[in-house]
């Protein structure tokens, strides 16, 4: 028998994505609601309850109310909203970065997909913290720079106006309180004593992001070179599918700039490492609703399911 799966909130950006990739797959069987009780809470239950596995794609407090609705005992959740990214019990669904992280998303019930700025931050950070390049106590400094796709659908049509202001031609930094929805699974996920110094930006085109992080060699534990620095990440990703660290020359190879936009449509994430030996900079680049949304909600799925991580996914 196929697995069921129902997505919750398939009106969304990261929603309709899934469904996107979903619809196709003849190794599932996808459950749809009738789009006048889209927000009943019985025939939610009912569709949480019947499926083996829920995306939900939804705001925090209708993801609360979700989880509350699943009674069955046998429904796995992946919650795609901020809601449970930091929660007790529930599994952070990124794989690649330790063999726990896997196991967990593997064998768990309750997933929680990360957030595309920490998807990136995470996947510069946790490795340097993990092994001890990097004191827990350290002060981070990060710019992620995302289209503006990941602002939803408001956003989207914000950008898309014929009549639009014309402040939205440039590129716009937000979070100027540092206070960000993402800070608390930024902090929590790399095991960091104080939140980082996050900067994200939105920019005019549609999909794609550019996580950096600046180190100082000071601020570096048993290493004093960018090629050692280097080799730190292609360690820990060694094997992932879905995670590939650049060659160590790749800031001769793109030819001093670095695209945001360069991997849109693509579901993995690279990393980039540049700079010299005293000041450095790493980056993640990636499709903030592919590895940092949808992408990742799937690759969990798969997870679950047994099946191979990249099926149904651009990889």
């Amino acid at each position: 028998m196929k697995p069921k799966i129902y997505i919750d909130g398939s009106e969304g950006t990261t929603g309709l994505r899934i469904h996107e990739r979903l619809a196709p797959r003849g190794d599932i069987e996808l459950l749809h609601i009738d789009p006048a009780l889209r927000k009943d809470p019985a025939a939610r239950g009912a569709l949480i309850n019947e499926a083996d596995i829920v995306f939900l794609c939804l705001p925090d407090a209708a993801a609360r109310e979700a989880v509350s609705l699943a009674v069955s005992g046998t429904t796995r959740i992946i919650d795609a909203s901020t809601a449970h990214r930091v929660a007790p019990g529930w599994a952070y669904g990124f794989p690649e970065l330790s063999p726990a992280h896997r196991a967990a998303i593997v064998s768990g019930s309750r997933i929680a997909n990360p957030g595309c700025h920490a998807t990136g931050f995470i996947s510069l950070v946790y490795p340097l913290v993990a092994s001890g390049i990097l004191p827990a106590d350290a002060v981070v400094p990060c710019f992620s720079l995302t289209g503006y796709s990941g602002g939803g659908k408001k956003m989207i049509a914000q950008y898309g106006a014929g009549d639009r202001d014309s402040e939205l031609d440039s590129p716009r930094l937000y979070g100027l309180t540092q206070v960000h929805k993402h800070l608390p699974e930024m902090q929590k996920v790399c095991g960091l004593t104080r939140a980082p110094l996050f900067t994200p930006i939105v920019a005019d085109y549609y999909a794609g992001m550019l996580v950096s992080v600046q180190l100082d060699a000071s601020q570096l534990r048993g290493i004093s070179s960018l090629a050692q620095l280097h080799a730190c990440y292609a360690d820990h990703y060694a094997g992932a599918r879905l995670v590939r660290v650049l060659p160590a020359d790749a800031q001769a190879q793109v030819g001093g700039f670095l695209a945001a936009n360069a991997r849109a449509l693509w579901d993995g994430l690279e990393i980039l490492v540049t700079g010299n030996d005293e000041r450095m900079v790493v980056s993640a680049r990636f499709d903030n609703l592919g590895k940092g949304a949808s992408g990742a909600a799937i690759q969990s799925m798969n997870l679950m399911l047994g099946c191979d991580e990249a099926t149904g996914l651009n990889a």
